[in-house]
């Protein structure tokens, strides 16, 4: 909700609350010594313009349900909507309309009264410091201050009563206002030039130079400069990695997109007050042991800094990455936010927009790029860990920050996202009418978020404090010495024990293994660019020789060594639930976190890969591996924790809970299809069909009703493989119809043109080719679907899916286009999850017996664009070799494989490049275990190389069964022809 646009919508209807208090501002500074008539000017300019986009943030709403109720009421003036919204304006700029709000609002004037109060007491206070320190400021203009000529609020949340950042320009120049404590940024500009002098090096790492004036400071103005070459941008991700080492140290967080600025080849970080972040023991996650490990070890790494890539998956936020190096132009979701629709007429009212892209400093340039610069931010992690380690063993590093111990820190309890969230709605016209019930749905919600949140307040005194504090504006602020450690929030309310917090953080910096964070790091590094839009970051590698012979013992060994890698990096709690931390795809995008429950690349799917495994060892197809066993023990509790804290948060009433996708990977049909995977592996998973029952009754149709994606990931297509396979294993005609209502609906939501069908995904709204994402995908699952129902609508629509694939064959690339059109990349993309893999196998599998030439041209097509540029990227499944092996297989043994290729050189090629390379996942170098990105899926598909085995293709969602060596249905005609 921007208060620009509130602003320019209502003019300056507002007025008539703060005039008084605006002159009498005036009066106030006139008396300020030091201050010359323009400056007092400017001066009250500033605050009147703050506090009306204060009102305008707070009050918008509630002036659009007054002037809708005047509106039914017959109460304005006016011919057209446009008249009778300047009637409106009119009313609400006179004294009278808001005393009359004292009946439905009691309490609102009064809020508002402080909030004014507050803002303007704090505009005074910046001008009689400015004036008080105008000659020390000079260090910081480069030369003297001289006249002010503006003031800038808004630079961040106010705080402790209306104050806030402010940008001040003067004739010198610019200078931050902070009005808090600067000693802390102080003691870091010399810990930082200590430890570069100690290591006879230079940083490549800044922090603003500070006047200090106790209670508050004036800070060096950055500006924001792009680097001026490639040396220039190394040295700045370089200096990336030094702050990466200096914030593990010091137990910094918090450092997000706005707190770090590129200044040419520096990184400079802004805002110093949240350091030495105190850790608190975690609180159950309800996902099982092994996760809540997980958790709390990520909470004490350098993933825990801010700077690094991570998703958000909350409130408005969900999905957005606001990290420090993160925030990457083209990867942040289409966010909304409320503003004013219709506005100038009496029809305006509240809605969610699309929000404009948000203005960041953080990046050297204007297309930046970690693909090709994270090397350096390791590097440069790596190198000062060592100095920073040299320090200690000699006894500097306690001594360089023992002056920190007296400097006020910041502690950040809650997220700022759910302050903002709760406060708009007390300001909402309902809690305006109601305060208290307001203020007790608020206190429900801080408690409930106390029971998650390790540091969050649970003090009902604290969570009051809070409250009071939102309802006039500000932003709870809890701060403490960092040798008590004790917090003063709001209202002079403590949280927390006392506790040197410079203490606790550098025993734990001693404790960590750099080493093993360091592998966390570069998986959150790669994951910044791993989005819907990947391409291959390097050159595909292949065999220089393919090494030819014993293929089975080969097959077996690198199969048992994913096994035996996936046991030995397993997290294991007490409870006997096993995960793992790795880069991960959920809904909100690619972070690295702990694996969540999906099949994609969560628990479900390496329980698959488990059960598959010991089921292999049984027929004698592979090789014992110990421990996989517990192993498949451990993820199928993890799974059923999953399940059931879902169920519990969601009956928890009053809270209401996003319901999850209902993909065949990631979401709903994810869970159903793994259930029943499952239960057809393994005897263990005995409640697999009945837990699948369940998730299809209870959680499909909400989450197909809030669908917006429709593609088989995790969009509403996907539910319909689910639902096909929990029909083929109950016999209950239930699952059938929910799968016709699914199909319905995706008929009803495609867009149609010449014959052809296709379907919006949010960032191309002009359609998507490609299995996973598009339109062969959801063309496949409702020809499936029309298989079994009957429904000639379905296979309408299915065929025209496939006629725009078809459209999109480009017969000189001899492959399909890949219409993301993405900088850099190749016009057609030959992987599974977009282009020619998913192509071909949904083709082949609509016509196994080729009994439609179309089809063979189709497969033949697919195999050789696969052969020629989707071979050698890595060895996954959603984008590798693993997938690109089973299509081309299929090619090969139906005779339109590439030219003099045979089946057992196939494999041999996919076993010398995973001997080689030691099984490439989707993030090159690091570990992921998952089933289509990582090493599950490889091991997966090496099982299923032995001609005897007969597990299904989870390269097709829904499957419970397979052929030997293929994944064959039956026939089904029809298929377009390219």
């Amino acid at each position: 909700m921007t208060s620009e646009s509130f602003a320019q919508h209502f003019g300056g209807s507002l007025g008539c609350l703060a005039s008084r208090e605006i002159s009498a501002l005036a009066t106030q500074l006139s008396r300020v010594p030091g201050l010359s008539a323009r400056e007092r000017e400017i001066a009250v300019d500033a605050a009147s313009g703050a506090l009306e986009a204060q009102l305008h943030r707070k009050l918008a709403r509630m002036l659009l349900v007054e002037m809708s109720n005047a509106r039914v009421k017959g109460r304005l003036k006016g011919a057209t909507p446009q008249e009778r919204w300047q009637d409106f304006l009119a009313i609400s700029s006179k004294e009278e309309f808001w005393d009359a709000l004292a009946v439905p609002y009691p309490t609102m004037r009064a809020r508002v009264d402080v909030l004014v109060r507050n803002t303007l007491a704090a505009s005074l206070r910046l001008a009689q410091r400015w004036a008080a320190d105008r000659d020390a400021l000079a260090a910081l203009c480069g030369g003297g201050a001289g006249e002010l000529t503006a003031i800038s609020f808004g630079a961040g949340d106010t705080h402790c009563g209306g104050q806030t950042v402010a940008i001040v320009s003067c004739g010198g120049g610019k200078v931050v206002y902070k009005p808090r404590p600067v000693a802390v940024d102080a003691a870091l500009h010399r810990f930082v030039t200590g430890i570069g002098e100690r290591g006879g090096r230079s940083l490549w790492m800044r922090v603003p130079r500070v006047v200090d004036r106790g209670a508050y400071g004036w800070a060096e103005f950055i500006p924001h400069l792009y680097a001026a070459n490639r040396e220039e941008l190394g040295s700045f991700y370089e200096g990336i990695g030094h702050w990466l080492a200096v914030l593990r140290v010091i137990g910094g967080v918090d450092f997000h997109a706005e707190n770090l600025i590129a200044h040419g080849p520096t990184p400079v970080i802004v805002d110093c007050e949240t350091l030495f972040a105190p850790r608190m023991p975690g609180k159950p996650s309800g996902y099982g042991d092994a996760t809540d490990v997980a958790i709390q070890y990520v909470a004490g790494t350098v993933l825990a800094t801010g700077l690094l890539p991570s998703r958000a998956k909350g409130l408005g936020w969900r999905g957005a990455d606001v990290s420090g190096i993160g925030a990457l132009p083209g990867q942040q979701p289409g966010m909304k936010a409320p503003d004013i629709v219709n506005a100038g007429t009496d029809e305006a009212r509240i809605a969610m927009v699309p929000a404009g892209k948000r203005a960041t400093m953080n990046h050297p340039s204007a297309s930046p790029s970690l693909v090709d610069h994270w090397p350096a931010i390791l590097r440069g992690f790596s190198t000062l860990s060592e100095t920073l380690r040299a320090l200690d063993r000699d006894g500097d590093l306690e001594r360089m920050l023992a002056p920190f111990e007296d400097c006020r820190v910041r502690v950040v309890v809650r997220a700022t996202e759910p302050y903002a969230e709760i406060a708009r709605m007390l300001w909402h016209p309902v809690s305006l009418h109601d305060e208290n019930a307001a203020k007790a749905r608020a206190h429900d919600l801080f408690l409930r978020m106390a029971a998650n949140v390790p540091m969050a307040p649970s003090d009902p005194q604290v969570i009051d404090a809070e409250i009071e504090d939102l309802l006039v504006g500000d932003i709870p602020y809890f701060s403490t010495v960092a040798r008590d450690g004790a917090l003063e929030g709001p209202g002079g309310t403590r949280w927390l024990v006392p506790g040197n917090l410079v203490e606790g953080a550098l025993r734990r910096w001693r404790e960590a293994d750099l080493a093993l964070e360091e592998v966390y790091m570069r998986a959150a590094l790669v994951s910044a660019y791993m989005e819907d839009d990947w391409v291959p970051p390097d050159m595909p590698t292949r065999p220089a020789i393919n090494r030819l012979g014993d293929l089975d013992v080969r097959r077996r060994r690198q199969a048992a060594l994913v096994m035996e890698k996936l046991v030995s990096t397993a997290i294991r709690g007490r409870d006997g639930t096993v995960t793992w931390i790795a880069p991960i795809l959920l809904t909100t995008g690619w972070t690295t976190q702990a694996l969540s429950d999906d099949l994609y690349n969560g628990i479900a799917g390496i329980a698959v890969v488990a059960a598959a495994y010991l089921r292999e060892c049984e027929n004698g197809r592979a090789d014992p591996v110990a421990g996989v066993e517990e192993l498949l023990a451990g993820l199928t509790k993890g799974i059923d924790a999953f399940t059931e804290r879902a169920w519990r948060v969601k009956n928890k009433q009053p809270l209401k809970v996003r319901p999850q996708p209902p993909g065949c990977y990631l979401g709903i049909g994810s869970q159903i299809w793994a259930r029943l995977l499952l239960s057809e592996l393994s005897a263990g998973a005995a409640n697999g069909v009945e837990r699948a029952v369940a998730l299809a009754r209870e959680e499909l149709p909400e989450a197909v009703a809030a669908d917006e994606i429709n593609d088989v990931l995790k969009g509403s297509a996907g539910a319909i493989p689910a639902l096909l396979a929990l029909y083929a294993k109950t016999a209950d005609p239930l699952y059938l119809r929910m799968a016709e209502n699914v199909g319905d609906a995706l008929c009803e939501r495609a867009k149609r043109e010449d014959g052809r069908a296709w379907w919006i995904y949010p960032a191309w709204p002009d359609g998507m080719g490609g299995f996973v994402h598009g339109v062969t995908g959801i063309g496949w699952a409702l020809h499936r679907l029309a298989d079994s129902s009957g429904q000639p609508r379905h296979r309408e629509i299915a065929q025209a899916a496939f006629a725009f694939e078809d459209s999109l064959f480009d017969p000189q690339e001899k492959n399909w286009i890949d219409l993301r059109k993405l900088a850099d990349a190749p016009k057609t993309a030959a992987s599974w999850c977009h282009g020619a893999v998913g192509i071909g196998l949904a083709r082949l599998d609509l016509d196994p017996e080729l009994n439609h030439e179309s089809t063979r041209h189709s497969l033949r097509h697919a195999a050789e664009a696969t052969w020629k540029s989707g071979w050698g990227w890595n060895h996954c499944a959603c984008h590798g070799d693993m997938s690109a092996w089973e299509l081309i297989d299929a090619a090969v043994a139906a005779g339109e494989g590439p030219k003099d290729l045979t089946r057992e050189d196939l494999l041999s090629f996919v076993l010398t490049g995973i001997e080689e390379r030691g099984g490439a996942s989707v993030m090159k170098d690091s570990f992921v275990p998952g089933l289509l990105p990582g090493a599950g899926g490889i091991a997966y598909q090496l099982l299923r190389a032995d001609p005897a085995a007969r597990l299904p293709s989870f390269l097709l969602p829904g499957k419970l069964h397979g052929d030997p060596g293929a994944s064959r249905v039956q026939a089904a005609p029809g298929l377009a022809a390219i």
